[in-house]
């Protein structure tokens, strides 16, 4: 299961401004246009490999520390939250989370992947309200 496609990605980055995750996506798509921005909540479209792709970052999501990152599509170029999560980290370096599998019926929503400096584990990651 670990090769199926995520239906969307979404990835968690820790301590990383909103101005170092724009640069981040205009350097990896060939376009980046912002349609929404208040608050903490930013709406953006992007072309990856030739697809329209909706991007919202949604700062402080969890804590002060994480900014939440979700391409809101399947034709990104990751099959997966922790592909996303390996690029991002090294191109941020920056520690980067993002949940084990897709979201479904019998998996723990609380096994997250931790990627930094090249590394990944797994961890339990259980957010307060």
């Amino acid at each position: 299961m670990t090769d199926q496609r995520h239906p969307d990605i979404e990835i968690y980055v820790k301590n990383c401004s909103l101005e170092q995750l724009e640069q981040w996506l205009r350097e990896r798509c060939s376009t980046l246009n912002k349609h929404f921005s208040q608050g903490l909540i930013h709406e953006y479209s992007g072309i990856l490999n030739d697809a329209s792709i909706p991007v919202m970052i949604h700062e402080k999501v969890v804590g002060k520390a994480w900014t939440s990152v979700w391409f809101k599509s399947d034709r990104t170029p990751w099959n997966r939250d922790l592909d996303c999560a390996l690029e991002a980290s090294n191109a941020l370096d920056t520690q980067v989370r993002c949940i084990v599998g897709g979201w479904s019926n019998g998996q723990d929503p609380d096994e997250w992947w931790r990627v930094e400096n090249g590394q990944q584990e797994k961890i339990q990651w259980r957010t307060q309200g």
